[in-house]
């Protein structure tokens, strides 16, 4: 809701920006086509071109000018940009915390954990300078036989940008076997790129050799695909007005290419992501519910840094759920072996601890706290997740 109100103010303050910068365009050029008059009628070769006539000339300019009230529109223009600005900056300072150290908890982090997890980060997105300077200075012991397999992994990734397969194909060769025992069909992919640009830039026959070299092997598991891609030979050199024109797009090569960084990240036993942009975006997403919560805090003169859980959820979206919890909707507590979620009669769920808890008033039965229903502990049955 209030990154709602924010966009909307801030594209008010754009339209009026651009109105303003309009107006003052327009302004600009009256002004300069009233001098360019002026200039022409002076520098006109008649027998008029004497030093009254200049003289006239320009006073007539600038009576043209005072007409046009030059200071006056880019004032009122400037004006009304200007209170739009400083709503906005008000608007923005209302809404956002410029000191998110309130949601800040003292933590004791493992000091060599966060040095390996930065360097991972930049050896992931291939910048080994700033990497090996991160492990030099703090003392690391160096990852060569990581850092080689990330370097690897982009010498693949720029070669795939200039539609080069061959180095891509050559890891895919190596890793087979891995590959095909995590379910990938990455070769064929990779192949199907390449047998698009041979169709396209050679001869129907260079791409008939080349799909009978290196996509006849996956014929039979690969049907349909198979199918599609030979229905291409009939228009070869013009698939773009083809049936297949989709097949051109540049999406693909990206597609693949990603494809490719997971699966390599997987033989690695790495994620595909860095664990610290993981970590950066969560946090990110959770921050503004933080801060909130700090400001609640304050008012009642309480910290967070003296609480041992927050009293309330911080929602993540699913890009961040790496595996299945439930939180007890009455408790706030995550479930556990010890405090597993139960499903009552009534359909509801909630943590064991907090059915115990609910049954301190009541030696049989209990109500549910979201509807009328009641139950024993003999009708309620754990959930597995």
């Amino acid at each position: 809701m209030e990154l709602s109100r924010i966009k909307d103010a801030f594209d008010r303050v754009a339209k009026k920006q651009k109105l303003s910068s309009s107006k003052s365009q327009d302004v600009v050029d009256q002004v300069g086509y009233q001098i360019e008059q002026a200039l022409a009628a002076i520098q006109s070769p008649n027998d008029q071109s004497t030093p009254v006539y200049q003289k006239s000339v320009l006073t007539d300019l600038k009576f043209k000018l005072d007409a046009i009230r030059v200071l006056q529109q880019l004032e009122v223009s400037h004006k009304e940009l200007n209170k739009s600005v400083t709503k906005y900056q008000n608007l923005l300072e209302k809404l956002l915390t410029p000191d998110i150290s309130k949601a800040y908890r003292n933590v004791d982090f493992d000091t060599h954990l966060v040095n390996q997890i930065i360097a991972n980060h930049f050896c992931h997105q291939g910048l080994f300078d700033l990497g090996d300077s991160i492990i030099n200075e703090a003392g690391e012991p160096d990852a060569t036989s990581l850092k080689s397999q990330f370097l690897e992994m982009h010498q693949i990734i720029e070669a795939m940008k200039v539609r080069n397969i061959q180095p891509a194909l050559k890891w895919v060769s190596a890793n087979g076997e891995k590959l095909v025992q995590i379910g990938s069909n990455l070769m064929l992919k990779i192949h199907k790129l390449q047998f698009v640009e041979v169709l396209q830039n050679g001869t129907r026959a260079d791409a008939l050799k080349y799909a009978q070299t290196y996509l006849a092997p996956f014929a039979s598991i690969n049907k349909d695909e198979f199918q599609k891609l030979m229905g291409c030979l009939l228009y070869a050199r013009r698939l773009e007005s083809s049936p297949y024109s989709d097949l051109m797009s540049p999406i693909h090569w990206e597609m693949t290419t990603e494809e490719l960084v997971r699966q390599f990240c997987t033989l690695l036993g790495q994620s595909h992501r860095s664990a610290l942009s993981v970590v950066c975006a969560a946090g990110t997403e959770g921050l503004p519910t933080l801060l909130k919560q700090a400001d609640v805090m304050a008012g009642k003169k309480s910290e967070l840094q003296a609480m041992k859980q927050l009293p309330v959820s911080v929602e993540l979206s699913k890009e961040f759920q790496f595996h299945s919890v439930f939180v007890c909707p009455v408790s706030k507590d995550q479930g556990s072996e010890d405090n597993p979620p139960m499903l009552l009669p009534c359909l509801h769920v909630l943590c064991k601890q907090t059915i115990i808890n609910l049954l301190k008033n009541s030696t049989r039965t209990f109500k549910c706290p979201y509807c009328p229903s009641e139950a024993t502990v003999t009708h309620c049955r754990q959930l597995y997740f």
